[in-house]
């Protein structure tokens, strides 16, 4: 690693082999680092089977590759977040993360192409655990226990969550794949609406996913646009004000809602997101 602000760890530059050309530069020709003895790049031997460089990278919600793929996929991922927070958007290179992650520079640029790749991939991957939305018993604990998770993994240092927003405003693969992450997010915490109507803390129909907004958005909004230091009574202020909102009808589903728009019902339950997967309220957890 390089002193701190002179920029992320670069692969180290090799002599050149005697009688070599200039595209020799750089190369192990021992046969290590994933190339033979004529200094070619076998991506095979990363664990990354040969692909062209158009081939389309997965999206959200599609097979994941296993067994090499997979361990080299993880290398390289596992490295973004951390050289993000380190040097930001602008000090986050393709190199870099191969240097970091021990994978192949060529390998790196073949699967994930640029920085927006990358971005785009980790991001879809976080959204691939298995985390399902706290079950406290009662609507307002939920909704506390939502917001406090989305404030420790704003708060926490380094925070890569905060890192990956800040991204997403440079990198458009980045913003598509972080409007991803919000939808699942949100379409599984819908479930915590689901399970007051079912409790009869609320009477459906219900916006379920307006109201799970209403009580996150001063969180990030407090964190994200404001920058201001953490707050600890605002989770449960902000759960308590949206408690008091839904009981006064705020967020009752109207005549003519827009489509797609997931409204807790009784008829729903039986197959609405409380059956799903969840993902985590907050990225990176």
């Amino acid at each position: 690693m390089t002193a701190e602000g002179q920029g992320p760890e670069r692969p180290a530059r090799q002599p050149r082999k005697p009688g070599g050309t200039d595209g020799d530069a750089g190369r192990d020709h021992t046969g290590r680092d994933g190339e033979d003895s004529r200094g070619t790049h076998r991506p095979e031997a990363d664990g990354e089977p040969p692909r062209d460089l158009g081939a389309a990278r997965g999206t959200a919600g599609a097979r994941r590759p296993g067994g090499r793929t997979a361990r080299v996929r993880e290398r390289v991922l596992e490295a973004v977040g951390p050289l993000l927070v380190e040097y930001g958007f602008d000090g986050l290179t393709v190199d870099a993360v191969a240097a970091r992650s021990g994978v192949h520079r060529a390998t790196v640029y073949r699967r994930w192409r640029d920085v927006g790749g990358l971005l785009a991939d980790a991001l879809d991957a976080a959204g691939d655990d298995g985390w399902r939305p706290p079950d406290t018993g009662s609507l307002e604990g939920d909704l506390r226990a939502l917001n406090d998770e989305a404030q420790e993994a704003l708060t926490e240092e380094p925070s890569v969550a905060l890192a990956m927003i800040a991204a997403s405003f440079r990198s458009e693969e980045a913003a598509r794949s972080l409007r991803r992450f919000w939808e699942e997010r949100y379409d599984r915490c819908t479930a915590i609406v689901d399970r007051a109507v079912a409790r009869g803390e609320l009477e459906p129909p219900v916006e379920a996913r307006k109201l799970v907004v209403s009580s996150t958005s001063p969180v990030y909004h407090h964190r994200v646009l404001l920058h201001a230091p953490p707050d600890p009574e605002l989770p449960a202020e902000a759960a308590r004000a949206t408690l008091l909102a839904a009981r006064a009808g705020a967020f009752r589903n109207s005549p003519g809602a827009p489509s797609g728009r997931r409204v807790a019902d009784p008829a729903a339950r039986a197959t609405g997101p409380g059956t799903e997967t969840g993902a985590g309220a907050a990225l990176g957890t």
